[in-house]
């Protein structure tokens, strides 16, 4: 297709702006005038956006104006998106050309901030395109009018996509798409993304798939080129910190960047990490520029008049989380600032692409790592960038819960034939490999809650009838549905409450009552068992027990904790960036474009130790204050690290070795104890590889999940998304104690009489696949078998520092943590330099 065939209102349009319509965005019209679903991966600046609705705005004009009285004809075309602020700034935009050409175009959002009023209106008179979310989608479908409301659809609009394909979301919306396909037959999905590393696993996700081994794909179109992104990593005059994730040694430098620039994004991995750079940024803000913060937490006006503010030119930097990291249009932003480690090479790609926000002209960027192995970090992101080469994750498999929760959605609408279900459901590229047998028992759970559950009503949510079809048992149901649909689950906070221990050591029977401490984020919380101490409120604790929403603990009789508090950012370190920090140290070449400060580390590290090899695993012994330490360096991301430090402590428990803690960051992992692991290792007495055996996720990994509370903690995630338990009710919401205290009585009667439910196989799913990340860990050891290289030092070496760090560390908030570490930083270095 050429330019020529468009409208003459289009081609008029693009003239009077001094465009020509680019390649890709007429390829796209083409495509879809064919009823070809396709995929355009496009750099930032490309007007990937405007191809996107080219096709239906093309396709809305040649309808022409509604005639007055006549009914709407439904919704043309819906756009999905991730982000309800991408949502909102994509309608501001598309009001333009509709607007200016003077298309008889309605177009309308449809978000959790969009009124209820105005989402009932829109049932009944829907606009030509609405701008929506994945949840809204489920919303809809739920409905006995979907039907109706959908008979009408043309197109399938999903931007982002490779944001949307990775997470439970993007389970839930493949499952609307294969409900849409069947509503409206003949319906054309196009998906938009410039940051891919697998095309063909997007291709597949936007088509229906066929009853065969051979997998359809959508069509493709990609368009190369675009500028090559101006990426530096801030080398301060500063000390960089050897540990620590605030980055506040760079503040100063952070403020004169925004200084010198019209306006600035500045991307942090964390909420609490935003709320602390907005701050000290206001503390040195002595020419009162206008700096703003936006983050998920932040009440919805509040986050809106930051996002007219920046539409308008009004502000000079904005501090955000991955709340703004995708998609948003402001071309004004003339430099992003990332503070912390990017943690893959695809989120830094995304991020950078917020500036300038044009193909022909580069992103500007700068990197502000927190602390030296960031540097590193910092270093391989900047090196894929240059090569483009991207690390977004491969696509999942469909979550059990999910499914579940769909399948009440759609009985809701209307009744469910099971067989021409299940068909339907396996047409999705996620659930493709969904076997009968899985199928019918999340059928069954969602009929009557499973086996272990029939017998109480409240789970009867399905009744089959005569004619084979499964209805609603009552009409509240359909209510409930809607109240509670969705797969974010927000993790709740624990109480932390005091109990006293016996003299002689013996732990008290764990009662009510007790001194409350404060309240503490329950993901740390679920990884200890027993015993385990910890850091809390400048105390060293003991933890005892979970009872319903509240941590039991009591005094440790210790000053170490075994397992201090982790302080890191949200984001797991990718696996492509990881295999780079490993070949970047183990090739002292590559180190002549780090800091000066970093390279000097690296040399000493190579002077007095070794450097860890690119695929094997370096693993330092030394002794230091009368305990033995055990670091090594997998570079494989804190949750695997953890997973692994765990698993060690007990395997080394049970050989004798006296362990008495463990610390993980996204790099390295230290063990300590009180025997001499140096002489364990090398006497041959505790070989390494044995210690590091695949079978450790064998019988020891089943051993400490029958004693942490992390499967409760999962398992009750996984009965919210899957209808189980239901958070909210019309006029009230549940607490989160209400929600643990019910999940929990349900874990224990699963396990003990139903063993193989479907919410616990959904259970183990996410914890092997999110909060274990056991396949990376596998693949660790894997790599690693016969390629381990031991070295025992007398003192701490220059390349443990930083983990060592970790230790101990006291959750003290402002410039006090940097001084902390500072002087402790102090101390190790000088043992290191012995």
């Amino acid at each position: 297709m050429d330019a020529a065939h468009l409208p003459d209102r289009f081609q008029n349009w693009f003239a009077s702006r001094g465009w020509t319509p680019r390649a890709h965005q007429l390829q796209l019209i083409d495509h879809l005038s064919q009823g070809h679903s396709t995929l355009l991966i496009a750099p930032t600046g490309a007007g990937k956006t405007l191809a996107g609705f080219l096709p239906s705005l093309v396709e809305l004009e040649k309808r022409g104006k509604r005639k007055p009285g006549v009914a709407g004809n439904g919704i043309h075309t819906l756009y999905i998106s991730p982000l309800k602020a991408l949502a909102v700034d994509i309608a501001r935009n598309l009001e333009a050309p509709v607007t200016e050409m003077d298309l008889a175009v309605k177009v309308e959002t449809r978000t959790g901030d969009t009124p209820s009023h105005k989402r009932q209106r829109q049932k009944l008179n829907p606009p030509d395109i609405l701008l929506t979310t994945p949840e809204q989608i489920a919303l809809l479908l739920s409905d006995p009018a979907s039907a109706r409301l959908f008979a009408s659809l043309r197109t399938v609009i999903l931007d982002e996509l490779h944001a949307l394909v990775t997470s439970k979301r993007g389970d839930l919306l493949a499952l609307g798409l294969a409900r849409l396909r069947r509503l409206a037959p003949g319906l054309r999905t196009i998906g938009l993304s410039a940051t891919v590393a697998e095309p063909d696993d997007l291709r597949a996700y936007l088509v229906d798939q066929p009853d065969t081994e051979a997998r359809a794909l959508a069509h493709l179109v990609q368009v190369s080129g675009g500028a090559q992104p101006d990426i530096s990593i801030l080398d301060s005059e500063e000390r960089l910190p050897w540990s620590g994730h605030s980055s506040r040694y760079a503040i100063r430098d952070i403020y004169g960047l925004i200084k010198t620039h019209n306006v600035s994004l500045l991307f942090v991995n964390t909420r609490s990490q935003a709320e602390m750079v907005f701050q000290e940024l206001w503390r040195i803000n002595d020419e009162t520029l206008p700096i703003a913060l936006h983050h998920g937490s932040l009440d919805v006006g509040q986050r809106r008049r930051v996002e007219a503010a920046m539409a308008a030119g009004s502000l000079r930097a904005v501090v955000a989380t991955s709340s703004l990291d995708m998609g948003i249009d402001w071309g004004d932003i003339d430099l992003v600032i990332n503070i912390g480690a990017p943690k893959g090479a695809s989120r830094l790609a995304q991020r950078i692409g917020r500036a300038n926000h044009r193909m022909d002209e580069p992103s500007r960027a700068v990197l502000v790592p927190a602390n030296r192995f960031e540097v590193l970090e910092c270093q391989a992101a900047l090196s894929a960038s240059r090569r483009g080469e991207q690390d977004t994750p491969p696509l999942r498999n469909g979550a059990l819960d999910v499914l579940a929760q769909h399948l009440l959605g759609l009985a809701c609408a209307n009744p469910l034939d099971a067989l021409a279900t299940y068909e339907e459901i396996r047409s999705s590229q996620t659930y493709r490999y969904l076997d009968w047998e899985t199928f019918e028992k999340v059928l069954d759970f969602v009929a009557t809650g499973g086996y272990a559950l029939k017998t109480y009503e409240q789970y009867a949510k399905l009744r089959k009838g005569k004619d084979g079809l499964w209805r609603i048992a009552h009409p509240k149901i359909a209510q409930q549905y809607r109240l509670n649909v969705g797969t974010i689950v927000e993790a709740p906070m624990l109480k932390v409450r005091l109990v006293k221990s016996k003299a002689d050591g013996r732990r008290a029977p764990v009662g009510r009552g007790g001194r409350m401490l404060g309240e503490i984020e329950e993901y740390f919380i679920e990884q200890l068992a027993p015993g385990d101490t910890f850091l809390f409120g400048g105390e060293v604790l003991r933890f005892e027990a979970i009872r319903e929403s509240e941590a039991y603990v009591s005094r440790a009789k210790t000053d170490n904790p075994m397992i201090p508090s982790y302080m890191g950012g949200k984001f797991p370190l990718s696996t492509y960036l990881a295999a780079s920090v490993r070949a970047m140290l183990a090739d002292p070449e590559s180190w002549k474009e780090l800091p000066d400060q970093v390279r000097d580390w690296l040399e000493m590290q190579r002077e007095k130790s070794v450097l860890p090899r690119k695929d094997g695993l370096l693993v330092e012994t030394f002794p230091r204050a009368e305990k033995h330490y055990m670091v090594c360096y997998p570079f494989e991301g804190r949750l695997a690290h953890q997973t692994l430090g765990m698993l060690l402590t007990k395997r080394l428990e049970r050989l004798g070795a006296q362990p008495m803690g463990f610390v993980a960051n996204d790099y390295a992992l230290a063990v300590w104890g009180l025997r001499d692991l140096s002489l364990l290792f090398s006497s041959g007495r505790l070989p390494l590889d044995d210690l590091f055996e695949q079978d450790i996720l064998g019988d020891d990994l089943d051993a400490w999940l029958a004693e942490s509370s992390l499967m409760k903690r999962t398992f009750r995630n996984c009965a919210v998304i899957a209808g189980l338990i239901e958070r909210r009710h019309p006029g009230q919401e549940k607490t989160g104690r209400q929600v643990t205290v019910s999940s929990d009585l349900i874990y224990d009667v699963l396990r003990a009489h139903e063993p193989d439910h479907i919410l616990l196989k959904a259970t183990w799913n996410d914890a092997a696949e999110g909060l274990l990340d056991i396949s990376r860990l596998g693949e660790l050891l894997a790599r690693i078998k016969g390629r381990i290289t031991h070295t025992g030092l007398p003192h701490v070496s220059p390349l443990a520092v930083p983990i060592l760090l970790e230790i101990g560390k006291e959750p003290v908030y402002g410039e006090a943590m940097d001084t902390i570490l500072e002087e402790a930083a102090q101390e190790l270095v000088l043992e290191a330099l012995e």
